[in-house]
């Protein structure tokens, strides 16, 4: 009986003991549990254990340089606007300049093309020797009061002496208004397809006409062959103009638009928390402001 009552002592201070042991257990998140269920449950409700969290720093991009976004734009147009992060127009930029390069290479080569041309059917069709010739001839009709013989523009080797017959216009004066240059310069072909006072050194033109004014199919010919390059130059001008603009635009849009890269857009995340019995939740939000 005494062996009895002795084991159920035993059984109860086990009881006991293990009891107080599980109550010394960790709960869930490392809370330590009292064993006692009223209590136990409260204290679960209100815990929040702690989160290790990582911080997120969330900073504005780094500010643009206004001076280098226009000096990009100076070097290529539409660099400044990439630099700038406005990566349409620095495409629209990029190739109206790759446009207006390519037109002026092209025209001023097409120009310099029909300029070798018509310099060309010049040298063919054209005569000095036989403009003068035909000046003195009829320089009774010209300027009545100066004498062929005071003016020997052709020499006896039967060249022209260019002294002689720029001195011969002067004094003709009237609808002689120019001096013709010496060959190969740019006003001697632009002159011979200009003025009429040359019409007659044209090797189509009827040398027993008495009037300068009279045009040969040949000087009309030659005067749209020069217009059709003068054109060309002039497209090629306009060209080169505009990639100037072009530069200068691009400059200010860079430089405008670099101040928008820095005012336009403020980001910034937000964590939210949101709780539970347990966890401790972290929302990311992002908030958009546009500046203008």
């Amino acid at each position: 009986m005494k062996i009895s009552v002795f084991a159920i002592v035993i059984f109860i201070s086990l009881l006991v003991f293990f009891s107080s042991t599980k109550a010394q257990d960790t709960g869930r998140d490392g809370y330590k549990l009292t064993g006692m269920l009223s209590l136990d449950s409260k204290n679960i409700s209100t815990y929040q254990p702690a989160i290790n969290q990582s911080v997120v720093n969330l900073q504005k991009p780094e500010r643009k340089s206004r001076v280098l976004a226009g000096l990009f734009s100076a070097i290529l147009p539409g660099a400044g606007e990439f630099y700038a992060q406005s990566y349409l127009k620095a495409a629209i930029f990029v190739v109206i300049e790759a446009a207006a390069i390519t037109t002026a290479i092209a025209y001023n080569n097409r120009g310099n093309s029909q300029t070798q041309m018509f310099q060309n059917y010049a040298d063919q069709h054209w005569s000095a020797k036989q403009y003068a010739e035909w000046t003195l001839k009829n320089l009774k009709y010209l300027n009545p009061d100066l004498n062929p013989q005071d003016y020997p523009v052709i020499r006896a080797n039967g060249t022209v002496d260019w002294v002689q017959l720029n001195n011969l216009e002067s004094a003709i004066g009237g609808g002689y208004s120019h001096q013709l240059p010496y060959p190969g310069e740019q006003q001697y072909y632009e002159l011979i397809g200009k003025y009429p006072q040359y019409s007659h050194g044209w090797d189509t033109s009827n040398q027993t006409d008495t009037d300068f004014h009279i045009l040969t199919p040949q000087f009309t010919n030659y005067s749209h062959m020069r217009g059709v390059a003068n054109d060309y130059y002039k497209v090629g001008s306009t060209a080169v103009a505009f990639i100037f603009v072009n530069h200068f635009l691009s400059i200010l849009d860079a430089v405008w638009s670099t101040d928008m890269y820095n005012d336009s857009i403020a980001l910034k995340f937000r964590m939210e928390q949101n709780t539970n019995s347990y966890n401790l939740e972290y929302v990311p939000t992002l908030h958009v402001a546009f500046n203008f």
